[in-house]
């Protein structure tokens, strides 16, 4: 995983973490992939400012397994308002530009490092065609 990609998604945590809408505006792509408990979308920067404070997310990363120079698998524990306690959940980040453009939530963490694994596949064969 290229370094800087891994500080985007760090700073990814750091301002989902402190519900700093300012910041997580700049933290991801124009356009964002999203995959979660609700299903998949596309986030404009002003929608996923209005997910963080709608849910009161907070994720704090646990472990950390490059898929490639852009995607990273990431255990993370997570707490909402009304949370006893943390629940661990597996995503899978895409940094695009310096910006994180894919937050995929999945069952675990073997789900996201397959399908990192799928994506870093069709990534390297996508110029060939």
């Amino acid at each position: 995983m290229n370094p800087n990609s891994r500080a985007v998604i760090t700073r990814w945590h750091e301002v989902v973490g402190s519900g700093d809408l300012a910041a997580a505006s700049e933290v991801v792509a124009p356009a964002t992939v999203v995959l979660g408990p609700r299903g998949a979308a596309t986030l404009s920067p002003a929608e996923f400012t209005g997910w963080i404070q709608r849910s009161g997310i907070r994720r704090v990363p646990l472990t950390w397994h490059p898929v490639s120079d852009r995607l990273m698998a990431v255990e993370q524990d997570a707490t909402w308002p009304d949370s006893e306690a943390p629940t661990r959940v597996e995503t899978l980040f895409r940094v695009t530009n310096g910006r994180v453009s894919a937050a995929l939530r999945l069952p675990d963490l073997q789900a996201a490092l397959e399908l990192g694994a799928v994506y870093r596949e069709l990534a390297a064969t996508e110029t060939l065609t």
